[in-house]
């Protein structure tokens, strides 16, 4: 939430604000045990470099922890959401869901300003 004088547009952060993060952090948030590069890359339908490129950005912020580990003698990539990943991502929720209702209700208030002025007024006599 905000107070009074903040605007919910200060904690649109432009880290989640991008379509395929906004994705990846919405698949990790329902993964406690994290997920693997190729899970979240199916999952976000992203070829390999662009989800690389997304995973650096958010490991840069600290959103997101990478581990690299192997399994069947195999090199696997671990991706988790940090606690404190959580908490920013949840803000920013809270912000995108505040300016949401702001424009839905600007653009309801508009529809029925504009039928109402659409609307015929009866004769007068």
């Amino acid at each position: 939430m905000t107070t009074k004088h903040e605007s919910p547009y200060q904690n649109l952060k432009g880290v989640f604000h991008e379509p395929n993060r906004l994705a990846i952090l919405s698949e990790l948030s329902s993964a406690s045990d994290g997920m693997t590069f190729q899970e979240l890359k199916d999952e976000c339908s992203l070829t390999d470099g662009n989800l690389s490129r997304h995973l650096k950005a958010l490991e840069d912020a600290k959103v997101v922890r990478i581990r690299k580990s192997f399994s069947k003698n195999r090199p696997q990539t671990t991706i988790y959401l940090t606690d404190k990943g959580r908490d920013r991502f949840m803000e920013y929720l809270q912000a995108l869901e505040e300016v949401l209702a702001r424009a839905a209700e600007s653009v309801q208030s508009e529809s029925r300003k504009t039928a109402m002025s659409l609307t015929p007024r009866p004769a007068r006599s």
